[in-house]
This record gives structure tokens, C-alpha cells and sequence, in this order.
């Protein structure tokens, strides 16, 4: 097997007390001293700080930000050219089946396109778009930069004391600012459904900017285990459990991340792989839907667990993608596939869990709402 590659805060980490374990290649934190319940509940409450260096971060240039804008919506179906200069997007590179081959961020910065790919997706993403891409975009895959992110509801304050310029900042816009003595690359988003920050910085001074956050008392390094229930109760999806290639954006519920210009009757329409069966099922609906699951006792529900029509009797109608204990709504929450005639909210449908189906209430996402600043 391949060592566990490690990312610039790997020693900080283990200072203060990270459990580690492998995730997508790298050797990451999974809690802390502090224990996932608290962790989750600091983020909701303050600001949590997560290394999330192993993720992708990819530059795409051409000879014109248009030329690699229209380059870059031969692989995904978001309106790439309509995306302002300081501005970010959610995007999809999806297949040939309509199914999602990754999820990703893309962000205008002037005479280029910064992206950020999933960790265990990165090596495979950077090689398609080279594949379907050079010579005529160039291609790089940055190895000299590390990323935060901070999020909560005190993270603009913190930020602030860095830079005043951080309270402009608008949900999805992105600056260039120094923090910390770096040049930093600063988006304001995350994944957790509160406010706050993503940050890219040069691996040389990723440390002084992470000690400096932490100096904080407000901020408190969290790890894989409470980042997986806060995107969990924000009803956000984990590619490889919640998507992947046999899912399409609509069956997913992010139809909302297709801009009016790459539907049917836009003025870039289709023309991304699998735009057959997604502007398809745009217009007549898909066959099954991700929706929201509330077990109604206390006992998680975990990815894996089959789901029923009745309570006894008959074949499976979906699954659990992701599933466990939400402490912000002190309750099992989970997330699965159903088949549309049963996605309706209010719907009872049934879990297994050990031999015996337990109901679940069908429920809106997500579980928590969003706290971002428009």
C-alpha cells in the first residue's frame, strides 16, 4: 500500500492531540481532545478551523479567461462564462451517463479559472482535464499551497483582525488579501452551512497563518468527524457516498447548480457530457430523489441501511447514503435515494437496522439552516 501522504499542518496536528487516521490518501485529523459532539457544537457557535489541504486546488488558463471559460463548459454544465471576475460557483464535471464524476468549486480570477476538486478525485480530475483540455488550456495542479477553512459564526470577526476587508466579503466572492504576513486567496464559503471562510496559502507560511487563527479563543482546530456531521445536518453532499457516477445532479437535488444558459432553451444548452438524460430529466423529472431521513427513535441510521415502503414485506426502494447524530438538532438525521412518488416530506418509509425495520419520517433539507451572508 501507498504511504499516507501528509499535509503542512501533519506536526501541528499531532501537537495538539489529533487522533489520525487515512482519509483519500492523507493522513488527517479525526478529532481532537475536545470530541466530535464539542467540536461540531464550537463550529455552530464560534469558529472551527479544518485543514482541508488534501483537497484539489487546480489553476486552468488560456489565452483569454473567456477561451478557458468556454474550454471548461465542455466538461461541466454551469454557466462558466456568465460567473463574474471575483466571484465562485458550485460545479459538476459529470459523465457520459449523466452520472457526477466529481463535485468541485470554480472561481473567475480575472485571466484565469481557480478550481478546487475533491481529495480522492484530485489526480484523476487533473488528468481528464489535461486529457480533454491542452494544449490548447494549460493545466496546474498547485503542490506549493495549503488551504483552511473557517467557518462559523464568529469567523468574519476573527478574519477580520487580519483585514478589515474580509467584512465586504459576500457569500461566493473571492479577494486576494494578506493574512497573517501571506498572500492568501480568500473565498467566502465552506461546507459546514454556516458562514465563513476558505483559505489557500503559500505551504511556506500555512503554519504561521493556522497558529496565528488559533491564537483566537475562539477558534478551536476540528476534524474529519465533526466536518462530516456539519455538512450532514446542512443537508450537503459527500461525493463517493451521497453522489458519484451513477447519480445525476437531478436525482441528487442539485438541479439548482445548472444556470438557465446551459438548460434546454439557454444559450450555451448541453453541450456537457451526459446533457441527454440531465436536460431530460430537467424537464420530466428523475426516477428517484435524495432526500432528507429523521429515524424516529434515537439510534443513527448509518450509510448502508436499506430503506422499505411498509413494515414489513417487499423489496428495498433505496438506501442510506449518509447517516449518524446530528448535536445541533440532538437528534439521528440521514440522508438517501427514494423513488419520486415517495420523496414527498411527511412520508413514513422504514429502515433495517439489525434484522428490524424502524419508521422514518421523509423530511425537507436541510436539517439545519444555512447561515451564509448574501
Amino acid at each position: 500500500m501507498d504511504a499516507l501522504r501528509r499535509t503542512p499542518f501533519y506536526d501541528l496536528h499531532l501537537k495538539l492531540g489529533a487522533k489520525m487516521v487515512g482519509f483519500a490518501g492523507f493522513d488527517m485529523p479525526v478529532q481532537y481532545p475536545l470530541g466530535v459532539m464539542q467540536e461540531h457544537r464550537h463550529t455552530r457557535t464560534k469558529a472551527g478551523l479544518f485543514d482541508v489541504s488534501h483537497m484539489g486546488q487546480v489553476i486552468l488558463r488560456g489565452a483569454t479567461y473567456a477561451a478557458a471559460a468556454t474550454a471548461l463548459e465542455r466538461l461541466i454544465p454551469m454557466d462558466v462564462h456568465g460567473l463574474q471576475p471575483g466571484r465562485q460557483r458550485y460545479g459538476l464535471f459529470t459523465n457520459p451517463q449523466g452520472g457526477i464524476q466529481d463535485d468541485l468549486m470554480f472561481a473567475n480570477r480575472g485571466d484565469h479559472i481557480f478550481m478546487v476538486v475533491n481529495a480522492a478525485c484530485a489526480d484523476a480530475d487533473v488528468k481528464y482535464l489535461r486529457e480533454m483540455l491542452e494544449p490548447d488550456i494549460s493545466i496546474k495542479h498547485l503542490q506549493n499551497r495549503a488551504l483552511l477553512a473557517l467557518q462559523g459564526p464568529c469567523a468574519e470577526a476573527v478574519l477580520a483582525e487580519h483585514h478589515p476587508a474580509i467584512c465586504d466579503m459576500k457569500f461566493m466572492d473571492v479577494e486576494t488579501l494578506p493574512l497573517a504576513g501571506a498572500e492568501c486567496w480568500i473565498s467566502r464559503s465552506g461546507y459546514t452551512g454556516e458562514d465563513g471562510f476558505e483559505i489557500s496559502v503559500p505551504t511556506a507560511a500555512a503554519n504561521d497563518l493556522a497558529q496565528a487563527l488559533l491564537a483566537h479563543e475562539d477558534v478551536e482546530f476540528i476534524g474529519l468527524g465533526a466536518r462530516d456531521s456539519l455538512r450532514l445536518e446542512a443537508g450537503l453532499c459527500l461525493y463517493g457516498h451521497d453522489i458519484g457516477p451513477n447519480t445525476s445532479p437531478v436525482e441528487a437535488g442539485l438541479s439548482w447548480a445548472i444556470q438557465r444558459a446551459r438548460r434546454t432553451g439557454g444559450d450555451r444548452a448541453g453541450g456537457f457530457p451526459g446533457a441527454e438524460r440531465i436536460l431530460g430529466e430537467l424537464s420530466d423529472g428523475a426516477p428517484k430523489k435524495r432526500v432528507g431521513l429523521r429515524p424516529q427513535g434515537r439510534a443513527p441510521m448509518r450509510e448502508g441501511v436499506l430503506i422499505f415502503a411498509d413494515e414489513a414485506g417487499g423489496a428495498p426502494i433505496g438506501s442510506v447514503t449518509s447517516g449518524g447524530f446530528g448535536p445541533t438538532v440532538q437528534g439521528p438525521v440521514a440522508m438517501g435515494y427514494v423513488p419520486s412518488e415517495l420523496a414527498k416530506a411527511d412520508t413514513i418509509v422504514f429502515g433495517e437496522v439489525r434484522g428490524k425495520r424502524l419508521p422514518v419520517e421523509i423530511v425537507s433539507l436541510p436539517f439545519t439552516a444555512a447561515n451564509f451572508k448574501r
